[in-house]
């Protein structure tokens, strides 16, 4: 598949703003089953954009401006060829050890509720892919997919006990759950293709787990799979804070609106309709 990606990211300031500075993780790398074609990241005003690598092994971008602004959008194009590889993900740069995502943190700890569920899903034995697997669905089938009930600064605890949540949270449950299990497992941040075309308010989040023989298993709780080539991997961390898309600060600006719009398409499927048309 060849996925084409328009995410942009508008602030919009009640008075002017200076000294704005972003830190965006938007930039997605190649490994086996993701060939990155074509990105660009494009500031609405003038700054300075340098990229860098963080601890994870993600490219960052810092944006800087000093004049003043009333508005900044961070708008990013690319297309990126994916294959389906049964979700295993090799090929990565990786720059920590496996033991270091059994870590907690704050996002993706797990409480007594999620640790009995994720007690409860491994009691049927089995080697570590079939209880992933089993997790993935569990998680699936318990936590709902509801935009609104959760924000950004929810933790797994949170969205598992409303039972309700958006990728990130159900990432985070997944997440905490497999880590009480001594699973090493991450969050990832990216974009997903729907089939729809329908635009997105954000992009997409789903986990890894360390599996024995086959190195790091790509799990989507949202959609209770294994990651396919509709899944466009972009940051890893050991939660959002690590891997969040965009972080920002600025000095003056009032309130703050935030809007976000994110399409993701097939691209090799557009041209094959056009052809045909």
């Amino acid at each position: 598949m060849r996925i084409r990606v328009v995410h942009e990211t508008v602030y919009q300031y009640e008075s002017l703003a200076r000294g704005l500075i972003q830190i965006l993780r938007l930039t997605p790398r190649d490994h086996d089953g993701q060939h990155v074609r074509s990105w660009r990241i494009e500031p609405s005003v003038d700054g300075r954009l340098s990229r860098r690598e963080d601890g994870y092994g993600n490219v960052v971008h810092v944006f800087s401006a000093d004049g003043p602004s009333d508005a900044l959008t961070v708008r990013v194009t690319g297309e990126v060829e994916t294959a389906d590889t049964a979700g295993i993900v090799r090929g990565t740069v990786e720059r920590l050890p496996d033991p270091f995502y059994l870590r907690e943190s704050r996002f993706a700890s797990a409480d007594p509720a999620i640790g009995g569920f994720a007690d409860g899903v491994a009691v049927a034995g089995g080697d570590r892919l079939a209880l992933l697997h089993r997790l993935v669905g569990a998680v699936h089938q318990e936590v709902r997919f509801a935009p609104g009930p959760t924000d950004s600064g929810s933790t797994a605890a949170e969205a598992f006990a409303l039972r309700e949540g958006v990728g990130q949270d159900l990432a985070h449950i997944f997440v905490a759950a497999a880590r009480h299990l001594e699973i090493p497992a991450r969050y990832v941040s990216g974009y997903h293709y729907r089939p729809d075309g329908v635009d997105q308010a954000a992009g997409h989040a789903w986990a890894e787990a360390l599996v024995p023989d086959l190195g790091w298993v790509g799990f989507d709780p949202s959609f209770g799979i294994s990651t396919t080539s509709a899944h466009l991997r972009v940051a890893v961390g050991l939660d959002y804070l690590d891997a969040g898309p965009v972080r920002g600060s600025r000095t003056g600006g009032g309130t703050e609106t935030l809007t976000v719009r994110v399409r993701v398409d097939d691209a090799r499927g557009q041209a094959q309709a056009q052809s045909q048309s």
